[in-house]
């Protein structure tokens, strides 16, 4: 199992600091926001910044760990500028992109308050065909596409990623719902959240995460390597409470856990001293 932190907030230089110490700390992972304005308590002024631009610092901070968004809502972005700005994000970081994409929550106020989509069916739409933008636009071969949303003619984006085939793609997922699952399984991991009869979320169980995987390997044809990504919140100073947390999951089969202190986006102390415990590891981890 690798180790990923979810750097909630903080100015955008302790952004890039909190980076460093995570890669000095051992995590395996930083991944941050990309949000436009959350409108919702305890922090409504809770403070955003672009997330390429400080991607782009991080990956010039940074030697080893992965990096990403967590996560990135394509229905409103326009592909071809998220290509190019993930394949430069790419050679800056020599390859250690990672993009995890889904439909956004709509408690940002970047969706309906400015005019963007805000239907789930629609967004769905506009996120199948981001995807398949992407991918043709990282392979470096001139390409057209005509969808329903979208249309490209004749374009060819050099040059292609660092990473080949392409840079790998987490997909949010709705557990058990098929045609989410589908997506996902087009791609190179999967998020999954797990939808209650009324359309509300429950937690994730190991026993969730261990069907997921069953149906990975059922269902998904390509050979590749797949992720499979818990998100959560450890104690970090007990390495009992931990293990008993962590280990059924890796071994139902998440590859990645994600550490992610949501409820302290503006204390940049409280992450900074998470992060400086490190991640927690398992002994064969």
């Amino acid at each position: 199992m690798r180790y990923g932190f979810v750097i909630p907030s903080g100015t955008v230089f302790d952004v890039v600091s909190l980076a460093q110490e995570a890669e000095a700390a051992g995590w395996d992972g930083v991944f941050i926001p990309d949000c436009i304005y959350i409108d919702a308590e305890p922090d409504p002024m809770m403070p955003g910044y672009d997330p390429w631009v400080a991607l782009a610092a991080i990956a010039v901070q940074t030697s080893r760990v992965r990096i990403g968004t967590m996560i990135t809502p394509l229905s409103r972005r326009r592909p071809w500028k998220v290509a190019r700005e993930t394949a430069t994000l790419d050679h800056l970081s020599h390859g250690r992109l990672i993009l995890p994409v889904g439909l956004g929550a709509l408690d940002d106020a970047g969706f309906g308050r400015v005019g963007e989509a805000t239907d789930r069916k629609t967004r769905a739409e506009l996120l199948d065909e981001s995807l398949e933008i992407l991918d043709r636009a990282w392979s470096g071969q001139t390409f057209s596409y005509s969808g329903q949303h979208y249309s490209v003619r004749d374009l060819t984006f050099l040059p292609p990623p660092v990473q080949s085939p392409r840079i790998p793609v987490w997909v949010v997922a709705a557990w058990p719902r098929p045609k989410s699952l589908r997506r996902a399984l087009r791609w190179d991991g999967i998020l999954p959240s797990k939808m209650a009869e009324d359309g509300g979320y429950e937690n994730l169980t190991p026993e969730d995460i261990s069907e997921v995987r069953a149906y990975v390997a059922e269902n998904r044809a390509a050979a590749t390597p797949y992720d499979i990504i818990i998100e959560g919140t450890t104690p970090g100073v007990d390495p009992d409470a931990v293990r008993a947390q962590i280990q059924p999951y890796a071994e139902a089969g998440a590859t990645w856990w994600m550490e992610a202190l949501w409820s302290k986006p503006n204390d940049p102390a409280v992450v900074r001293e998470r992060i400086r415990r490190g991640p927690p590891r398992l002994a064969n981890s």
